[in-house]
């Protein structure tokens, strides 16, 4: 049966409600534990993704190496990942997540505690106190710290300021850094993350609605009862809750997303205001006190639109959006409330494209604005209405206006 938090349950709230700032701060979260993983691959997989996790982790924390963003990963594709693919996305733009040094995500594996406390501290935006050198050279008194120390020195500090933040029990004695994350276990960090002990607690004599209720702990069942209300979490359609299953990478990717729009200015570090005009590589965003700030676009990059990745060019002027830079160069734009779908763009044709039948397929449109030409390459409809000069010839070079409906041209103007 399939899981309910699987389902799409995010909701988009006005980006006005939010804190507009700078800049992405760099991160990164890869894997490195040695427990099971879903996928059945072993131990072997296991230890290639510790090897990677510490190298990457090296490069991080003493600044060696080049860290670079990857939105696009090899085994996430979005069709087959639906319910899970802007979640990690979001996630993995803010440096919450990422994925490993060969391109991939593993979004089946399972998640283990450390990795899932490292991402819980990030969400809070706190990885520059984490990595500080104090936090990452601090002992604690957990009894399985020196194995911590030996295996994962780079998970230290997260340790410190997760102990800091209250995201461990009082009477944790040690941190079982392999141990697969679980149901319940990710359901109280992520209330603890949001500052949300004190409802928990005054919630522990609910009665919760699952058919297994009884396996859940009752000095738990404040924890999942708030994680249920603020909706972090659900059931199964078979009305379990299942809190001893562990938790995959792309399952806590979902569950940190959640919990991420309830956080107070989680996205500080983004760009939010509204597109003011898109030409070939250039954004141009008007923030809320009317200032227009010029952006440039990243090869790579990832742009989420009706909650769906499309090119740059399905961005319209008016859409809302929250934009994150790294470099200098934006590489993730999620719009939050698309502008009317229907839109006109004009220029010269750059290139004409045809399809198996001989009808236009795309044509390019090359103009220049404030300066700077750029090109835009649009999908056309099939039964494409043309109209204009009945003597000139759509052609290289030749002036027209395009009316655009979902991002597809349906009329071409031929412009005398």
């Amino acid at each position: 049966m399939q899981n309910n938090d699987n389902a799409k349950s995010k909701t988009l709230h006005p980006m006005w409600k939010k804190t507009a700032a700078a800049t992405l701060a760099v991160g990164m979260l890869v894997g490195g534990a040695s427990g099971a993983y879903a996928d059945g691959k072993g131990k072997n997989d296991s230890k290639h993704e510790e090897k990677e996790s510490k190298q990457a982790s090296k490069s991080e924390v003493k600044g060696k190496g080049k860290i670079e963003i990857n939105l696009n990963y090899n085994d996430l594709k979005e069709e087959d990942w639906k319910w899970a693919y802007s979640h990690i996305i979001r996630l993995a733009s803010k440096q919450v997540f990422n994925g490993y040094e060969d391109g991939s995500f593993k979004p089946k594996s399972n998640i283990t505690r450390i990795e899932a406390l490292v991402a819980a501290v990030r969400l809070l935006g706190l990885k520059a106190e984490a990595e500080s050198a104090d936090n990452m050279n601090a002992e604690l008194n957990f009894k399985d710290f020196k194995q911590i120390q030996k295996k994962y020195p780079w998970a230290v500090g997260y340790l410190k300021v997760a102990l800091e933040n209250d995201l461990f029990s009082e009477s944790d004695t040690t941190v079982q850094a392999e141990k697969p994350a679980d149901r319940l276990w990710a359901s109280v960090l992520l209330v603890k993350a949001l500052k949300l002990e004190d409802e928990a607690k005054a919630s522990m004599g609910a009665e919760l609605d699952f058919r297994d209720a009884d396996q859940i702990p009752a000095g738990s069942v404040g924890y999942v009862a708030v994680a249920v209300k603020k909706g972090l979490i659900t059931g199964y359609d078979d009305n379990t809750f299942k809190p001893n299953k562990p938790v995959t990478r792309a399952e806590l990717a979902a569950l940190l997303d959640r919990a991420d729009e309830q956080l107070p200015d989680s996205n500080a570090s983004a760009l939010t205001g509204v597109i003011d005009s898109v030409s070939g590589s250039t954004l141009k965003v008007k923030k809320a006190d009317g200032t227009v700030v010029s952006l440039t676009l990243g090869s790579d990059v990832f742009i989420f639109r009706n909650d769906k990745k499309v090119s740059a060019s399905a961005l319209q002027a008016g859409d809302e959006v929250l934009v994150r830079t790294f470099e200098g160069k934006v590489v993730f734009v999620d719009v939050k409330d698309a502008a009317d779908e229907s839109k006109t763009d004009s220029g010269k044709i750059g290139t004409i494209t045809l399809n198996t039948s001989g009808k236009i397929s795309t044509v390019s449109i090359v103009k220049t604005v404030d300066g700077v030409t750029g090109t835009t390459v649009y999908d056309v409809s099939s039964n494409v209405k043309i109209t204009g000069d009945e003597d000139a010839a759509l052609a290289p070079n030749q002036e027209v206006k395009v009316k655009i409906v979902n991002n597809v041209v349906t009329e071409i103007e031929i412009v005398s």
